[in-house]
């Protein structure tokens, strides 16, 4: 079930996402938007519409965003882009039901395929895992620290038990 009037867009820029799924582009995008409201539904952060865009696309594309916005000249397997963080400030006179934007999270393919691989997970589970990973920090959660690390993957652990997927935390303890 979608968030009540939110506003997800789900794009594909690396054809090796549609190809993954066995539904190809439908099924990848019906799994994305899956994941997203799971992800903002188990946060409670809000009962607000949101609006927020997956970039499915590859390591090359994530590498440039890290390098320019992380000073880090390596790929990633997700990264968020919260609109707060970004200085977006919306308008006093903004409609109540008019969606907030609250940002972008961008998945590098062939970083997420192998771990998935070497975490003997299905591709579609992690790609789940990484999207509501992603939502959450668009949420105003992050992992700077050990509590919130902890507090972090609970509530990830939580949402994915939810959908049916196994906890990725659970071989670490």
């Amino acid at each position: 079930m979608r968030h009540p009037l939110s506003d997800f867009a789900i794009l594909p820029e690396d054809p090796r996402w549609s190809a993954a799924f066995a539904d190809g582009e439908a099924g990848l995008i019906a799994w994305c938007e899956r994941a997203v409201d799971a992800a903002i539904t188990g946060a409670e952060e809000t009962d607000a519409p949101l609006e927020l865009s997956v970039v499915l696309t590859d390591d090359a594309s994530v590498q440039t965003l890290n390098r320019d916005y992380r000073h880090k000249d390596a790929p990633t397997n997700v990264l968020s882009f919260a609109a707060r963080e970004m200085g977006l400030e919306l308008p006093d006179d903004m409609p109540d039901d008019m969606p907030e934007p609250v940002g972008d999270v961008i998945i590098a393919y062939e970083t997420t395929a192998r771990e998935a691989v070497e975490g003997e997970k299905s591709l579609p589970d992690h790609l789940c895992h990484l999207i509501i990973h992603g939502v959450l920090h668009l949420l105003g959660y992050d992992h700077q620290d050990d509590a919130d690390a902890e507090e972090m993957e609970a509530l990830e652990a939580d949402i994915l038990a939810g959908l049916g997927i196994v906890n990725p935390y659970a071989d670490e303890d």
